[in-house]
């Protein structure tokens, strides 16, 4: 399904495929051979996804771009089932298995892989080839790579990324009554979309 969103419509390329389930919302542009396969979202909150051709985004993934935040997904792309990108920037050829989150910010050069249930956190950069392992998580700019169980190193590194002010505009420890007013404010525009 193709929506309009803010006065945005999506524009997908004749030689690409979008699944009927699929939702593919605002302003996102699908290049030639890419395919959209079930239940995926594509959805261009106030900015722009870009996929790029011969890309594959598979059953059930989201990827969410805004104004601060546009997503970029190079040629030659596999997001897996269920992963999630948002506002990141990917390299032609990576691969992002099963699961994979990649959060604001986040850059991933030219053929990195994102294993199963790897995370990118936000305004982190990985080198070009560069490996997030199964369930493990990559911080910082370079990028560092921690396990699971490393969670106070990884704060030490994750708390200047600024995950709140990144990803919703506001300083750590604001109320979540607020937060969520905010977010629930901001997704309402939801309610205008259109069918194109």
């Amino acid at each position: 399904m193709e929506l309009e969103h803010r006065g945005k419509r999506p524009s997908v390329d004749p030689l690409a495929y979008v699944a009927p389930t699929a939702v593919v919302c605002g302003d996102v542009r699908v290049g030639a051979g890419a395919r959209i396969l079930f239940g995926a979202v594509l959805t261009a909150e106030d900015g722009v996804i870009q996929v790029g051709e011969r890309c594959v985004v598979m059953e059930n993934a989201v990827v969410r771009g805004r104004a601060r935040h546009a997503t970029s997904i190079a040629d030659d792309v596999l997001v897996g089932p269920h992963a999630h990108v948002n506002g990141a920037r990917i390299g032609a050829g990576c691969f992002l298995a099963t699961g994979a989150s990649v959060f604001p910010g986040a850059v991933l050069g030219e053929g990195c892989e994102v294993r199963i249930n790897g995370v990118v956190h936000v305004n982190t950069v990985l080198a070009p080839g560069a490996t997030v392992p199964i369930g493990w998580i990559a911080a910082g700019d370079p990028a560092q790579l921690f396990s699971p169980d490393r969670h106070e190193e990884l704060w030490e590194v994750q708390r200047p990324l600024d995950f709140p002010g990144t990803v919703y505009g506001v300083e750590r420890g604001t109320d979540a009554t607020e937060l969520m007013r905010r977010q629930s404010e901001w997704f309402g525009a939801h309610r205008d979309d259109r069918p194109t």
